[in-house]
């Protein structure tokens, strides 16, 4: 069980003589501390009953805002214990700095993507914030105006913002700045006519895929439950509960190309060095290590080849993986040799002026690089004669496509680095069409 009670804390006294009135949250023996922002002298406090004597001129006023913070402080113990009974101290001290206070989606939504960026999560950070911008929008919606111009304002400010994004010196914390300053989303105000709008609004204005706008949606779901965790909204206001939206993940369509489509990029002429050239030798080299991550691909360093063997630790998981390195990628490194400096410098010449103690300069020139990439794929692909659209991550795909149901699952779970097979069972499925087609076969055939 918790204890509140209301305490004078002498050892914060001011140069006045006055000391601050405190709230002490006790649970399992260890106390926390809540600043009421009252400061009173020594002499007007009665300790025996937690309250400010008479002789203070303001002591009914006090006091009676005093009872009210307490009171607060105690429903919000009880209710914190009522949905768990090990909750710690700490954690209603946290609910209780929260009580009352008028803090916005776009605040919380922003603390979160500072946590992402310190912890060096900056794909997730980035994407988040962009989700911010997008709900932003959204809010900031006029539609006195066309369709059209409104679709072009978004993009003019989104490309602005790119711009920024690319200068490492401006980088994530100009966004995360502008959102923790930005009061103007309560969370009461997010229900499930907003839900329904925003939804309407990505699809017409954003023009998102269904599954981008779940992700958004998603992401407003941790927003608020976290939210609700820490004491800023009432559950009772959840929009995602019970009858009310419900998320539902679709199934993206996952297409990969066949041998002979490979073949065809393999054997296409480019210029040595060019840009285009380059993007074909990191493309290939991700397929011939069983899909690895474009970004994966950019990262890795002479030093993580030994004994004719590829180690690496994969950026989205943090799983290690050590694999032979095929002829074919052998031929690619070959490429590259000339240039290298030394074993920690980089393979591929797309980081090679990027700081490698500044992890945020490595993510901004390695996103670069692969929004470069998509570019030159599609010219690629017209060069082969291939219709299906080619993208940085169509490099695992394609692995899995042409594996199909030849290697064992387990064993493609250890080359895609999956932590759960059913995971790679269901990603596998996406290239497995055997069985289906002769089922067909024996029916039209």
């Amino acid at each position: 069980m918790a204890s509140v009670k209301i305490l004078l804390w002498k050892h914060y006294e001011k140069k006045d003589g006055t000391c601050p009135l405190v709230l002490r949250i006790t649970k399992d023996r260890k106390p926390r501390y809540v600043f009421t922002g009252t400061y009173i002298l020594e002499k007007d406090w009665d300790s025996v009953h937690s309250k400010i004597k008479k002789s203070h001129p303001n002591s009914k006023r006090l006091n009676n805002f005093l009872l009210k913070k307490l009171t607060e402080a105690d429903d919000t113990a009880l209710e914190a214990m009522s949905h768990n009974d090990n909750v710690s101290a700490k954690h209603i001290q946290k609910k209780v700095q929260r009580k009352g206070k008028n803090i916005s989606f776009f605040q919380v939504g922003s603390k979160r993507v500072k946590d992402k960026y310190d912890t060096g999560t900056f794909s997730v950070a980035r994407s988040e914030l962009s989700i911010l911008y997008n709900i932003k929008e959204f809010t900031n919606l006029n539609e006195a105006g066309s369709r059209q111009s409104i679709i072009d304002g978004i993009k003019e400010r989104r490309q602005l913002r790119h711009k920024k994004g690319m200068d490492p010196k401006m980088g994530i914390m100009d966004g995360i700045k502008e959102f923790a300053n930005n009061g103007s989303l309560a969370f009461t105000d997010i229900d499930m006519a907003f839900i329904n709008r925003f939804k309407s609004f990505c699809e017409t204005y954003l023009k998102h895929k269904e599954r981008t706008v779940t992700n958004q949606l998603i992401f407003i779901r941790t927003i608020y439950n976290i939210a609700i965790e820490e004491g800023i909204v009432n559950d009772k206001y959840y929009p995602f509960a019970g009858d009310k939206e419900k998320i539902r993940i679709t199934e993206s369509l996952k297409i990969g190309l066949n041998k002979e489509e490979v073949q065809r990029i393999e054997a296409l002429a480019l210029e040595e060095g060019s840009s285009v050239w380059h993007t074909r030798n990191v493309w290939l080299f991700s397929y011939y290590f069983a899909g690895v991550r474009i970004s994966d691909v950019l990262e890795m360093k002479w030093s993580d080849f030994i004994d004719d063997r590829l180690f690496y630790v994969m950026n989205k998981n943090q799983k290690s993986q050590s694999l032979k390195i095929p002829e074919k990628a052998r031929a690619i490194l070959a490429f590259y040799k000339k240039d290298q400096k030394n074993k920690r410098d980089y393979i591929f010449p797309f980081l090679k002026h990027a700081n490698p103690n500044n992890p945020e300069d490595v993510f901004i020139k390695a996103r670069n690089a692969t929004s470069l990439f998509n570019k030159y794929l599609k010219r690629i692909a017209e060069s082969c004669n291939i219709d299906k659209k080619i993208s940085n991550h169509i490099a695992r795909h394609t692995f899995g496509n042409i594996a199909g149901d030849t290697i064992h699952p387990l064993m493609l779970q250890k080359l895609y680095r999956h932590t759960d097979l059913k995971t790679t069972i269901g990603y596998q499925a996406n290239f497995i069409h055997k069985d289906a087609d002769d089922a067909l076969d024996a029916v039209i055939n």
